[in-house]
């Protein structure tokens, strides 16, 4: 099993520069691969370069350029030409399917923000001083840096990367050990319904309210975003607005992973089984089809999309994708099980009678069937209803 773990590191002000330089010389590699790629394709020959071929090319760009390409680990430069030829695959893939290609772009040096390095122990040491009570990783060309490690790491540590966001370092781990250690039994199962006024909603009938991280801060953001729009040429003046949104935007996502880790904790640590809605999220956030007008050309009518526009933003505030890619591993290191069962009709169908129609749903939160006068919150009878088919998807499986 494999666990992912992401701490601080605290770097000193020398270090913080080797870190920014390892940074720039990683990305100058990946540029001046992709650099290579482009012109071969682009002579008459149509010469196709791979990853084994620009690989091979390492020593001599370590040897001709000591000072920067020398100095960093051999396996981490490995790592970055692979990481090209992982888009290249991606952008073939996408062509060969149909979907729109995006070809691997250059990378400007403030956005390479990552270095991986693919063998603890190979250019770089996790807990390298033992004997010390900080804990301290070591890389190559930069030295001993000291790491907030808020929890203990199980397993063995197979990689370990560099990661900038904004003006902090992170260091992120992925530890193998040998399975999940699962939590004592409670024999409660539990289904849920997500939306965007109440978070979710379980079929116990409680409710987790939406905190909404994202619409707090939109009056902020927005200011920050305008003061960018007027700084029309690059300085100090452009880099701390630049600065100033990106804070925001990492404020609300720190905030949304938090909610996200404490919701789903609590889950798993109350139930056995979990169901819920197997959502096609990017579909629901898709933008209305423009609606032509048939008696004049080139004239549109109205399509609902500035409703729409609000409804996309809402779901896309509340997280619910990340929230159920946490709830998954969180339930799969604690031995519960989750199950993704089919929207369709779960807010519809009365879970006494079973007779479903949209008239029993009149308003968002009222349910009342027209069929038996079963009167709920709608959340909670779809709750129910999740938590029904997902019992029933759980009890058809061979086995």
């Amino acid at each position: 099993m494999i666990r992912t773990y992401k701490f601080l590191m605290r770097p000193t002000v020398g270090q913080q520069q080797a870190l920014s330089e390892m940074l720039r010389d990683h990305c100058s590699l990946y540029n001046g691969a992709l650099q290579e790629r482009r012109d071969a394709y682009r002579h008459a020959s149509r010469t196709t370069v791979r990853y084994g071929e620009q690989s091979a090319q390492l020593k001599e760009i370590r040897a001709f350029d000591p000072e920067r390409q020398g100095r960093w680990s051999f396996s981490s430069q490995q790592a970055t030409l692979r990481r090209l030829d992982k888009a290249f695959a991606a952008f073939f893939r996408r062509v060969k399917s149909g979907e729109k290609p995006g070809y691997p772009r250059f990378r400007g040096v403030n956005r390479f923000d990552t270095v991986d390095f693919p063998k603890n122990g190979d250019g770089c040491r996790w807990d390298s001083t033992p004997h010390d009570p900080v804990t301290r990783v070591r890389f190559q060309g930069v030295g001993h840096v000291k790491v907030n490690q808020h929890r203990a790491v199980a397993g063995s540590v197979r990689t370990v990367s560099v990661k900038r966001e904004g003006k902090r370092w992170y260091v992120v781990l992925t530890a193998e050990h040998s399975g999940p250690v699962p939590l004592p039994a409670t024999g409660s199962a539990v289904g849920i319904d997500m939306g965007v006024v109440n978070f979710l909603a379980d079929s116990d009938g409680g409710f987790v309210s939406n905190p909404c991280h994202g619409r707090k801060v939109a009056a902020k953001l927005e200011a920050a975003q305008q003061a960018l729009a007027r700084c029309k040429r690059r300085g100090n003046r452009r880099r701390k607005a630049v600065e100033v949104v990106a804070r925001l935007h990492r404020k609300v996502r720190r905030q949304r992973l938090d909610h996200a880790h404490k919701t789903a904790l609590g889950l798993v640590r109350a139930h056995d089984l979990i169901a819920h809605e197997d959502l096609r999220i990017r579909n629901m956030v898709k933008a209305p089809a423009p609606k032509p007008d048939p008696e004049r050309a080139g004239v549109f009518l109205p399509n609902g999309a500035a409703a729409k526009a609000g409804l996309n933003r809402s779901i896309a505030d509340a997280g619910w994708g990340v929230f159920l890619a946490i709830l998954r591993a969180k339930a799969e290191s604690a031995g519960r099980e989750v199950v993704a069962v089919d929207p369709r009709n779960t807010s519809r169908r009365c879970p006494e009678c079973g007779h479903s129609t949209a008239e029993n749903r009149p308003t968002r939160e009222n349910f009342c069937c027209v069929s038996c006068g079963h009167t709920a919150h709608a959340d909670t009878v779809g709750a129910v209803n999740v938590l029904r088919a997902g019992l029933a998807r759980r009890d058809a499986r061979p086995g």
